[in-house]
């Protein structure tokens, strides 16, 4: 069953991709890291100054790099072949989405300066490194809230978005990640009571 799951989103997210254009090469833009966005004003979730899309796809893709980086570390520690495949997914993903976003950049925005991307919650950017609980357990309690944030951040780009590549992309973060969510609350239930 997961395993068709896990087809039919990777069938989604190339399908909205592919509907997008074609990917340009992508340029270098070095997004102001998670960290330094953690202290920033959440009530207002793009400057006025600073069209919303480039901050989006700022943001996206600093948040992108986190669960890249979680996804590669569960398929070296993870002990369950199921949160290895679903790791196998995320990269998979979001590496696509992640050039995809790139490419826009560069299209759209190729004189602005990277930029603080959204000024919100980028949710849980590592998996824990308390070894009391297994890895696999740290890393459903790490990724449910990274990609809860990104589901925050996919809604308010449908409703702000310039761009109608960005909604459709929206879209398909917010289908894929939400069925993550679903299959990780249902491995925590069987697995970790």
């Amino acid at each position: 069953m997961y395993s068709k799951l896990i087809t039919v989103l990777l069938t989604a997210v190339g399908f909205v991709l592919g509907a997008c254009g074609t990917v340009q090469p992508a340029t270098s833009v070095a997004p102001t890291p998670a960290a330094d966005m953690a202290g920033m004003d959440h009530g207002n979730m793009a400057s006025g100054d600073i069209p919303y899309d480039a901050q989006f796809i700022d943001g996206m893709i600093v948040h992108h790099d986190g669960a890249i980086a979680m996804a590669q570390q569960a398929l070296e520690q993870a002990e369950r072949p199921e949160i290895k495949t679903m790791a196998q997914a995320i990269i998979a993903a979001q590496e696509q989405e992640h050039t995809q976003l790139r490419a826009w950049r560069s299209a759209w925005y190729p004189d602005l300066a990277p930029t603080s991307g959204m000024s919100m919650d980028m949710g849980t950017m590592e998996v824990s490194d308390d070894t009391s609980k297994p890895f696999d357990k740290r890393f459903i309690e790490a990724m449910i809230p990274h990609h809860e944030s990104a589901i925050v951040m996919a809604r308010d780009a449908q409703q702000k978005a310039e761009h109608q590549e960005i909604k459709d992309l929206a879209a398909a973060i917010i289908s894929a990640q939400e069925a993550e969510i679903a299959q990780m609350i249902q491995w925590q239930q069987e697995w970790f009571k």
